[in-house]
């Protein structure tokens, strides 16, 4: 279960023994777990947590599981995240998950139920951290790029043969090959078809290329 030692699961539950009886089945099976008393309480440090998933009741006499995953995504700090439901909130744990939830579990749930859809978010984290990093590293050598090489990239994203982006430049097509050849290498992309996906799928802003 390689996957829960970075990933932190944040339990947030009004109710001290349904926070400490799921700290502890969880914390048995091998995932790091801190627990919220209250809604509120979680939203104040939610902004911080890089690598962690959510689980939380539906039903909190501060803001409702519904209302958490809502302000969770306007402030871009949603996390996977489970719901737990009682009888009768099932329509309330489908709004939670248009809202974002990954799962929701009803009342009364059994240990291995939980910790297989704990198990789903907690790869799901550990994979938008990787992701994230991804995209960073990226950007960081987008950043890297000099003007004239960034001018070019533009131009091969775009689909331009070599000969229209030096003419566009004002450059000699083996000019070009250069700086296409150096981008390349910056941006450690194996080959053109890499590094236009690269660009497009992280939707990099190249507007300032002219």
């Amino acid at each position: 279960m390689n996957t829960t030692i970075d990933s932190v699961v944040h339990i947030v539950d009004d109710e001290e023994v349904v926070r400490n009886s799921l700290a502890f089945l969880l914390g048995s099976s091998g995932f790091a777990v801190r627990t919220h008393d209250s809604a509120t309480a979680f939203l104040q440090v939610a902004p911080s947590i890089k690598n962690g998933c959510l689980i939380t009741d539906l039903r909190m006499p501060d803001m409702s599981g519904v209302e958490l995953l809502r302000k969770l995504r306007e402030a871009d700090a949603l996390l996977p995240a489970i719901v737990i439901t009682g009888h009768g909130d099932v329509q309330m744990a489908v709004e939670a998950m248009k809202n974002g939830a990954l799962d929701f579990i009803e009342k009364p749930f059994s240990d291995d139920v939980v910790i297989d859809s704990i198990r789903r978010a907690v790869e799901q984290a550990a994979a938008q951290v990787r992701s994230d990093a991804t995209i960073e590293a990226t950007r960081e050598r987008l950043a890297s790029l000099s003007e004239r090489e960034a001018q070019v990239l533009k131009r091969v994203v775009a689909g331009l043969p070599n000969k229209t982006i030096a003419f566009d430049l004002g450059i000699s097509p083996r000019t070009v090959e250069v700086y296409r050849a150096g981008l390349m290498g910056k941006m450690q992309a194996k080959s053109l078809a890499e590094l236009v996906r690269m660009v497009m799928e992280l939707d990099l802003d190249l507007d300032n290329a002219s």
